[in-house]
């Protein structure tokens, strides 16, 4: 079969675009036989790349409008969606409306840093989409003892990095390297698909 099954489309984050390392590193490690990576770049951070100059990013409207236009380009007998902290926010926002068959964010975004009351969660209640969040110990994003207390959907599963920070990055002094982490987490990625659709 030359087409493969699944289309796994990932957004980056606020700040990197989709040829950052990260982004890069998930394209090539999640990619298999049957998993194609597709990944974009928002308009703000197209404008960013013409001009130069650093903008922030579009309004939650404009950045789900992307997504969605990225999402009806593919022509896949499965759509998985995801990305990179504001890239998997907007993957789960979009995930009920968009008939896609699941969600990975790595490095959810659950508040913004410093801001444990500023939640970004109530929609996680009510998901349906099966979703599958990669979050690292150290995230001052959202910390295991934070996300514990979430009222979160069923359908969400949570898997913890030990010692990631918000991109997953471990300190020099863990026991598991930066690399090594973001294996686990491209592994546990397919692992996710390959059982979404095999069910």
């Amino acid at each position: 079969m030359s087409k493969k099954a699944v289309t796994f489309i990932l957004a980056h984050g606020a700040g990197a675009d989709s040829q950052s390392e990260f982004m890069q590193f998930m394209q090539r490690h999640i990619s298999d036989d049957v998993i194609e990576v597709v990944t974009f770049d928002f308009p703000y951070m197209l404008r960013r790349q013409q001009t130069g100059k650093k903008s922030p990013p579009d309004r939650m409207p404009k950045l789900i409008d992307s997504f969605k236009q990225q999402i009806a380009q593919i022509d896949s007998e499965f759509v998985v969606i995801g990305g990179k902290s504001m890239g998997g926010r907007v993957a789960t926002m979009i995930a009920d409306d968009t008939n896609v068959s699941g969600v990975i964010a790595m490095g959810y975004p659950f508040h913004p840093p410093g801001k444990p009351e500023k939640t970004r969660t109530e929609h996680l209640k009510e998901l349906k989409t099966p979703t599958l969040i990669l979050q690292g110990t150290r995230d001052t994003f959202g910390k295991p003892e934070e996300v514990a207390a979430y009222l979160l959907s069923d359908v969400i599963q949570v898997t913890w990095l030990e010692d990631g920070n918000h991109s997953l990055e471990t300190l020099k002094r863990s026991e598991v390297t930066t690399e090594q982490s973001w294996e686990i987490a491209a592994k546990a990625t397919r692992k996710f698909i390959h059982d979404l659709i095999a069910n």
